[in-house]
């Protein structure tokens, strides 16, 4: 069984009846957030180990959470089974043991966690319910954090602040994209022809690492087109092969990996460049220039005019904060270390230092 069919199980069969006897008439949201591959469905055997198991996030009002998040939390504990569906009721083995403070309860016993919406804010984006959540505010938000908190599923909205939530991230500001797509088209731009010429110098191993970043690039690219976050690394490929863009992209990409030779690789990703450009209108974000590929100032090596594509969608930038910055690009292009992405504050501090206001 999935993770969340699980958890939305152990919520309907087992939570929610003690919830209606225990605390007759309390509005809350229920769902599944946060850390987990079964969020994105991708859970299989080994993700058992990982905050896999019935579990269930519930939602409740600020003063509720005062009142009432200790009852729920050593409530549900006292009359618990061991087991729910022949999976532990406990934590077993997972490493992000449940949150205790001010606006986010639970307990390593058993699943059932409570949340505060300023909670869920201040745990998954370090943000708070006065944050400003402007286009720079966007750029600094991690995308797998935003995956975490969009994904998953809601199984009950009594209060509504739960999926209020996910849609308010669900999707970045239009300006936003237009300006991660810029700097997506800028780092192809810089590193495109040093496929073909680390290759030409005789560096086989330094093309391909070249061609595999930016085989990287276009996937993301497809992403942000389709208005879908980006995971991390282990479910990256993954999540991109439910991509509608997949379809004519990946044999492209692929080919581009298995190459032998610099010349080979160079052929099928300067063909992955123009189809992912001419994605571009359709999914809303119409270029200015006609995509074209060519030699690169008369060298052998194939290249699209990133360059020109990059400024033009940077020039259709509207929002006065973002429209003539710098294409620096987004957190994740920046960096795809992890204490960025397990902290989003220090992701904010290092937006506010290389976007100056």
């Amino acid at each position: 069984m999935k993770g969340i069919e699980l958890s939305r199980l152990f919520y309907r069969d087992l939570v929610r009846p003690w919830l209606d006897k225990a605390f007759p008439g309390l509005r809350h949201d229920a769902g599944l957030f946060g850390y987990g591959s079964e969020l994105l469905g991708f859970d299989d055997d080994m993700s058992r180990d990982h905050n896999w198991g019935p579990r269930v996030q519930i939602v409740v009002a600020e003063a509720d959470f005062a009142a009432l998040a200790p009852a729920i939390v050593d409530g549900f504990d006292a009359i618990k089974p061991a087991v729910f569906l022949g999976e532990p009721i406990g934590y077993r083995s997972r490493p992000h043991p449940p949150i205790v403070a001010g606006d986010a309860l639970g307990r390593s016993e058993h699943g059932v966690e409570v949340f505060t919406a300023a909670g869920i804010l201040r745990t998954r984006l370090s943000l708070d319910r006065l944050s400003s959540l402007d286009t720079l505010t966007w750029l600094s938000l991690p995308e797998q954090r935003l995956l975490e908190l969009t994904a998953g599923e809601v199984f009950h909205s009594g209060l509504g602040e739960l999926s209020l939530l996910r849609e308010t991230f669900a999707n970045c500001p239009h300006d936003v994209s237009l300006y991660k797509l810029a700097a997506q088209w800028r780092r192809i731009a810089d590193e495109q022809a040093f496929v073909g010429r680390a290759g030409h110098a005789g560096d086989d191993l330094g093309s391909r690492v070249i061609a595999a970043r930016l085989v990287r690039d276009v996937m993301r690219l497809c992403f942000l087109l389709e208005r879908r976050y980006a995971p991390y690394p282990k479910w990256f490929g993954s999540a991109f092969a439910r991509l509608a863009g997949a379809r004519a992209l990946a044999p492209l990409l692929d080919a581009t990996i298995k190459a032998e030779t610099w010349d080979q690789r160079q052929m099928p990703l300067a063909q992955a460049y123009l189809a992912v450009a001419e994605m571009h209108g359709p999914a809303g974000f119409p270029l200015s220039v006609t995509p074209r590929i060519g030699p690169f100032f008369g060298r052998p090596f194939l290249t699209i005019n990133a360059e020109d594509i990059s400024n033009g969608l940077a020039t259709d930038i509207a929002d006065p904060i973002l429209r003539g910055r710098p294409v620096i690009g987004s957190i994740d292009q920046i960096t795809d270390a992890t204490p960025p992405i397990e902290a989003p504050d220090r992701a904010r501090r290092m937006i506010e230092v290389l976007h100056p206001t």
